[in-house]
């Protein structure tokens, strides 16, 4: 049976790529490994040009890695590239594509006089892009109009459970600000605690579809942390990034007010995960908030670097990885996120998945702590986004949503910053205070 292909929203980005840019400029695609930029990338090849050539620089015979060493005569290049691949290129009507890009360096420097010569269309796709290794030898070609790839979202996700409803429904709820009802929330609750346990890798939800059983699902899952744990020694050999990576889940039921590096690996300096952390966020494989010392629109200009916390960027990698050390008949886990009864401790799967939705919309995650003039007590913010001029907080709960004592004092703190205030939670939509309770479902379309 061939792979599914999964309907994806890139597609109009590409879609708008080929229209608008692909005179002057190659598609450069970057995500972590196993999130679909090979699949939805062959599929736009298929359906939007006359023929294409897919060279996979993973797995590509050395004839065609050895065409890369001259390009100074495109006429022998494009014959010889024809005649290996079996494939007829035509002007204007024929895409190439650079599969896992940064096997080659060489072939992405090629970009430059490939674009400029005009006859064919380019695109690239690639995981950890910008490690040193993969760019120190070449010319960065200035030629590539870069998007990035994320794994399916819960809108995406709703479309290959064949649910073309539920989406539709959330967006007029949430313009609307109207509760869905028992009856539908607990249906969206359902499906979205299920997107959590599963997650928006592709073949983690073929997976599912294919056999309906969450434990081969688990096993899929297990076998890609495994592979970025692989990717992570070529970023760091000593394996200190794949310790950081291993030690997000611990992090974040810690309660901490940022990311320890001493329970990844005790003794790590700070400048150590400062030198890893651009890597690692190249590989997609993390999402980072960092702590915003002073909140406001221009928060990027404020942000503590060596203040931050990390979160797995797919949900379903994240739950997989909280209980690696386990068997999966052992993991209550999954029973008890289906059937809500999720303890209060275990929240922190909801923050991941929110932290996962605004990234895949395009935000950076900021957050924000503070101090209690009369105790001790940390107040936190969970997340900060901005909305035209004014900053958006947003406070996650799993449990209690009713208690709310850091929203208040950050929104009294700084009353003329505030725009729309968010308690996520896993109950339906009210409005009461002054303060949006949304279900965790409604966060894609804020």
């Amino acid at each position: 049976m061939g792979k599914t292909v999964f309907e994806r929203k890139i597609y109009r980005e590409i879609l708008e790529w080929k229209e608008n840019r692909s005179d002057k400029y190659a598609l450069m695609i970057k995500g972590a490994r196993r999130i679909g930029k090979s699949t939805i990338v062959e599929e736009f090849a298929k359906k939007e040009f006359k023929t294409y050539i897919k060279i996979d620089f993973a797995s590509t015979s050395k004839e065609i890695k050895d065409l890369f060493d001259d390009t100074y005569n495109l006429d022998y290049f494009f014959l010889q590239l024809q005649q290996l691949t079996r494939t007829r290129l035509y002007e204007k009507e024929s895409v190439i594509i650079f599969d896992e890009v940064q096997l080659l360096p060489k072939a992405r420097q090629a970009i430059k006089y490939l674009v400029a010569d005009g006859r064919y269309k380019y695109i690239e796709t690639g995981s950890l892009i910008s490690i040193k290794k993969n760019t120190k030898d070449i010319l960065i070609p200035s030629e590539e109009h870069k998007i990035s790839m994320y794994p399916m979202d819960f809108e995406e996700f709703l479309w290959a459970i064949g649910d073309r409803i539920s989406a539709e429904t959330i967006k007029m709820l949430l313009e609307k600000k109207r509760p869905a009802g028992n009856t539908i929330h607990r249906n969206l609750m359902r499906n979205f605690r299920l997107y959590m346990l599963i997650g928006g890798m592709p073949q983690a939800v073929e997976t599912y579809l294919e056999h309906n059983n969450l434990q081969v699902v688990d096993e899929i899952k297990r076998d890609i942390v495994d592979l970025y744990e692989e990717d992570f020694t070529k970023i760091d050999n000593s394996g200190l990034a794949g310790d950081i990576y291993d030690s997000i889940p611990a992090n974040l039921s810690s309660n901490a007010s940022r990311y320890v590096l001493s329970r990844a690996r005790a003794g790590t300096r700070s400048e150590q995960a400062r030198d890893l952390l651009p890597d690692m966020l190249s590989s997609y494989t993390v999402n980072i908030a960092y702590h915003a010392n002073n909140p406001g629109v221009g928060m990027a200009l404020e942000k503590d670097v060596d203040r931050y916390k990390l979160f797995t960027s797919d949900v379903g990698l994240f739950v997989t990885l909280a209980f690696r050390d386990k068997n999966y008949t052992e993991n209550t886990i999954y029973n008890k996120l289906l059937s809500d009864k999720l303890e209060v401790n275990l929240g922190y799967i909801y923050e991941n998945v929110v932290a996962q939705m605004l990234v895949a919309k395009g935000n950076n995650l900021f957050y924000y702590t503070m101090g209690s003039d009369k105790s001790n007590h940390l107040y936190e913010i969970d997340f900060l986004i901005s909305k035209g001029n004014k900053i958006c907080p947003i406070e996650v709960k799993s449990g209690n949503y009713r208690g709310h004592k850091s929203l208040d004092v950050f929104c009294d703190k700084f009353s003329n910053r505030i725009g729309e205030k968010y308690v996520v939670h896993t109950k339906d939509y009210k409005w009461e205070n002054g303060i949006n309770y949304i279900p965790v479902y409604m966060v894609p379309f804020l």
